[in-house]
């Protein structure tokens, strides 16, 4: 696989802004957006009025943002999608005249690692309390979210999440929201996946993670309403394993004995050694179903055809190809790398640019004040339809009310601060072990 992990991006040792950390020194272009857009602000130790968490007025001060994203660990091969969509969404800001007039500041970058140890989330989560950011972009596994969720949005510090499905966090807080559709609109797209390709059985390999088992029992139930049996893992056996575990030759001989006509994986990073058990023991990888967490390109990590005619899913429509452009060419001028997924970058690029628009429409960077306008720039309340920062600000300015179109294709924030509607992107694998898009599937998020 041509992603490195996030090691491979992020020094530890220093505390710059997102575009700048570990990047790939050039001129031209990238430098214009690491010299205006992205201002540090200065990572806060602690104390003081910028450590208050944003709530305080802030009327023409500029928009401060910290993130809380995968630097290391398991989640590691999803961080640089989104790395790309906040790049872009920014040097979009930038290009429009800023924020307020002013360019958005980068204030830390904290990391949220991953299940194996949670202090690493906690302490990222404290220095993004400290870093006196109105908007905590992050964190992007649900379980770490649904840790650290109150205690920064107890900050009265805004938090948003381009990739957090756990039901659990719909409505979990007026100062959280999302541009990923909770696990039941995935779910229920994957399920009927399942069903359409004449499965009558199924096994699941699941970690024991709020996110794994969520999505786990949505399938489950949907598979099962369509005359589908479950035949190992299902809710309430026991079967889920630790988010550390490596070695999966029982699992994958229970799943072989049981009999099922297909596998669903629900898991991150852990699928690289869940593959070659399967392959090992004899399973045609064609009756195997990947979710948003490890449906990602295995070019380089697998032999040609291993993953041949094996499907899954991804939250989102697919990105249009002048915006995964962008992507790719901002991604190699900032990081010197070559971008080889796109899974919630478009989300990533929403995030930014909602946060943004309420900011313009509040005339604050406080996060109170711009968490009253989310829903309503979103196109809650109706309004004028736009899909640029340029063209959302204008009509601002001008005072009308805006529906942001944004590269996720998902629809306004609903009462629960969740998109109200969503697009899941079904993807089936090709020779050389890629994901292909294969078709959108539209639903209705639940409330």
């Amino acid at each position: 696989m041509l992603i490195k992990s996030a090691g491979d991006f992020v020094r530890p040792d220093r505390k710059a802004s997102f575009m700048r950390m570990n990047m790939k020194r050039t001129t031209g272009a990238v430098a214009l957006v690491a010299s205006a857009a992205l201002v540090l602000a200065g990572c806060s130790s602690g104390g003081g009025e910028e450590a208050n968490g944003g709530g305080e007025s802030a009327s023409g001060e500029a928009l401060k943002i910290a993130t809380l994203l995968p630097l290391t660990g398991s989640l590691g091969f999803l961080l640089p999608p989104v790395q790309a969509g906040v790049a872009q969404a920014l040097a979009d800001i930038d290009a429009a005249g800023g924020v307020l007039g002013q360019p958005v500041e980068i204030v830390t970058e904290a990391n949220e690692g991953d299940g194996s140890d949670i202090t690493v989330v906690e302490k990222g989560a404290d220095d993004v309390i400290r870093s006196g950011a109105s908007f905590v972009l992050g964190a992007m596994s649900s379980s770490r979210t649904l840790h650290v969720v109150d205690r920064i949005t107890g900050e009265g510090i805004l938090m948003g999440s381009p990739s957090n499905t756990a039901t659990d966090l719909s409505g979990i807080s007026e100062f959280y929201f999302r541009t990923a559709p909770p696990d039941s609109v995935q779910g229920d797209a994957l399920a009927n996946q399942i069903l359409s390709d004449g499965v009558t059985s199924v096994a699941f390999l699941t970690f024991n993670d709020s996110y794994g088992t969520g999505l786990r029992d949505t399938i489950q139930e949907v598979v099962e309403a369509g005359g589908a049996e479950t035949l190992y893992g299902g809710n309430g056996e026991g079967n889920e394993f630790p988010v550390e575990q490596t070695n999966f030759a029982s699992e994958v001989t229970a799943v072989k004995t049981s009999g099922a006509e297909a596998v669903v994986i629900v898991t991150f990073d852990q699928i690289k050694y869940i593959i070659p058990e399967l392959v090992a023991q004899g399973v045609d990888l064609s009756t195997v179903y990947l979710v948003d967490g490890n449906t990602n390109g295995f070019e380089e990590d697998f032999e040609a055809g291993t993953m041949l005619g094996a499907q899954g899913s991804i939250p989102g429509a697919d990105p249009n190809e002048a915006f995964k452009t962008q992507l790719k060419e901002i991604y190699s001028e900032t990081y010197g790398n070559e971008l080889v997924s796109f899974t919630y970058g478009a989300e990533a690029y929403d995030l930014v640019m909602l946060v943004a628009l309420a900011t313009e429409k509040a005339g604050s960077s406080a996060a109170a004040d711009i968490q009253a306008q989310l829903a309503a720039v979103s196109g809650a309340n109706g309004g004028e339809e736009c899909d640029t920062f340029a063209d959302c600000k204008a009509l601002i300015a001008d005072g009308k009310d805006i529906r942001y179109l944004g590269k996720s294709g998902t629809g306004p924030l609903n009462v629960n601060n969740d998109p109200s509607s969503a697009f899941i992107g079904i993807y089936k694998y090709d020779e050389a072990n890629n994901p292909i898009f294969q078709r959108s599937v539209e639903g209705a998020v639940a409330l």
